[in-house]
């Protein structure tokens, strides 16, 4: 005999593969998984906080939001599809998981999960998302970060090692992009890195004709706009153990789902990249006083 959490885990399965079959009843699915109504909707109310309609109702509302920001479906049409008979009706639930009618949210979106105690969420494209079993903190991020730097180092050298002597001490274009890099537009991209994910996790477009020959000028004035905003979501996010949790970057054609963990890890790959061709070309014109940029000591010592 499973536990309640296995049971909660099997509704969770049940209600994501017919979470379109609107014509189901509590009593349906209790039926489909051999219990008794009453025992169904305790054990989900239990270990949920939620009866298993009002749970059903929250992710449909969640699918709706993210249908909201990811497509052109009208209002009426998405609310037909979570199960509602009126644009009417919608609009009301809505306003009450939302703070704000369906049309108001899609103009100024916010992350799509609803409040919920027990941490199941829509997840796209069409599935449910229960909360990790082990939560993931900053220091596993960084462990799992050396980790794939080894891994990936490793398959590098073996596919190296395919090659014949000569392509191996070929000089090589350190250029990680197809259009030729300066100085200048390193900087600016690396500024444009974090405010490129700080509109993402906002909802709101990126801008990319600002890192068209940006100045020095503009530079320092939008690293100092951007990186309080970045670094301030970054510690929120590690401060609340949120690293595993999803946000939508509907910036993407078509529109992806993104961990809080996995943007942090793409942002430090990605930059570390570019700050070192960065050093490297103020090297070049004779500014070395930063070395490597190294991060080692920075983090050794006290702030």
């Amino acid at each position: 005999m499973g536990t309640p959490q296995d049971t909660f885990v099997r509704f969770v399965d049940l209600l994501a593969s017919q979470l379109d079959d609107h014509e189901a009843r509590g009593g349906d699915l209790a039926a489909r998984m051999h219990l008794s109504r009453f025992h169904f909707d305790r054990i989900v109310c239990a270990v949920s906080g939620e009866s298993p309609a009002r749970f059903r109702r929250r992710v449909l509302l969640e699918r709706g939001a993210y249908r909201l920001v990811t497509s052109d479906m009208g209002v009426l049409d998405i609310a037909v599809e979570a199960g509602y008979s009126s644009h009417e009706a919608f609009t009301r639930a809505f306003k009450r998981a939302y703070g704000a009618p369906p049309s108001a949210w899609r103009a100024a979106p916010r992350r799509f999960q609803a409040a919920t105690p027990n941490g199941v969420h829509f997840h796209p494209p069409g599935s449910l998302r229960l909360p990790a079993r082990t939560k993931v903190t900053a220091m596993d991020l960084l462990t799992k970060m050396v980790d794939h730097h080894i891994w990936l180092t490793g398959e590098m050298i073996e596919r190296a090692g395919r090659l014949p002597a000569g392509q191996l001490d070929t000089p090589i274009d350190l250029s990680a992009d197809d259009d030729r890099q300066t100085l200048r537009s390193l900087l600016s991209r690396l500024i444009g890195q974090m405010d490129m994910w700080n509109c993402a996790i906002a909802n709101q477009s990126y801008d990319w004709s600002l890192e068209d020959h940006e100045s020095i000028e503009a530079m320092t004035a939008r690293l100092a706009r951007v990186a309080p905003t970045f670094i301030g979501e970054v510690r929120d996010v590690v401060a609340g153990g949120r690293l595993d949790e999803t946000f939508v970057d509907a910036l993407c054609e078509p529109a992806e789902v993104f961990t809080y963990g996995g943007m942090i890890a793409h942002v430090l790959t990605f930059a570390a990249h570019n700050r070192t061709l960065a050093v490297l070309a103020l090297k070049k014109s004779g500014i070395d006083d930063l070395g490597w940029g190294d991060p080692m000591r920075w983090v050794a010592e006290p702030a």
